[in-house]
């Protein structure tokens, strides 16, 4: 999957993802979702992202979820 919406640049929030144009880091949107709150709810808290961007935001997030090695307990 490309993450045309994604960008990491150290210039920017000191290199985390953030969405594209923005200084909306993923790790924010995800903790929004996490509480709760829906795509609509997150892009009209941010007018300057769509509900397509926090959909981006979520599956980056699983994506780096799933390349992560995981030691085994």
């Amino acid at each position: 999957m490309k993450f045309d919406h994604i960008i990491v640049d150290p210039k920017v929030c000191m290199g985390q993802p953030v969405i594209r144009g923005t200084r909306i880091t993923v790790a924010v949107i995800l903790r929004m979702t996490a509480t709760g709150m829906s795509p609509a709810e997150i892009a009209h808290a941010y007018p300057e992202l769509s509900k397509e961007d926090v959909l981006y935001a979520a599956a980056y997030g699983a994506w780096l979820a799933s390349e992560q090695s995981r030691p085994f307990i």
